[in-house]
């Protein structure tokens, strides 16, 4: 079995099509195991109850946000070095740099194409097959 088809990512976001079209893209690279979240506070009881190696999470979601959701997993334990990447349509430098100021492994613009999101995740991982 190949490293992406092991590795397991949580995507969160509340809207549905932006799950399906980064779950998909995610498929397309080659990524199997992909669980997901529509906010915060779910993507928190998915990674208390079955952690996932890579989260990649909207920025803008009611209940917690993308940093709000980073800051949460980098004070839990358990979770504190999983690698963690904000997807974001507003291109907000604050984002980026209070997101490195917790952690945050990288972060991608909205609309984004597959490319784009595989390149950002080597960026994470290393080298994708």
């Amino acid at each position: 079995m190949s490293l992406l088809a092991q590795l397991k990512i949580l995507v969160v976001d509340d809207t549905t099509t932006s799950r399906m079209l980064l779950r998909d893209a995610l498929e397309t690279i080659g990524f199997r195991n992909i669980s997901v979240a529509a906010d915060g506070e779910q993507a928190m009881q998915v990674m208390m109850s079955q952690p996932c190696h890579l989260i990649i999470s909207d920025m803008n979601m009611p209940k917690m946000n993308g940093l709000q959701l980073l800051h949460a997993i980098r004070t839990y334990r358990p979770t504190s070095r999983v690698p963690f990447m904000i997807l974001t349509g507003n291109n907000d430098k604050n984002v980026l740099i209070e997101g490195r100021k917790m952690g945050l492994n990288n972060y991608l613009n909205k609309p984004f194409t597959t490319p784009d999101l595989k390149k950002a995740l080597e960026a994470i991982v290393g080298k994708l097959q």
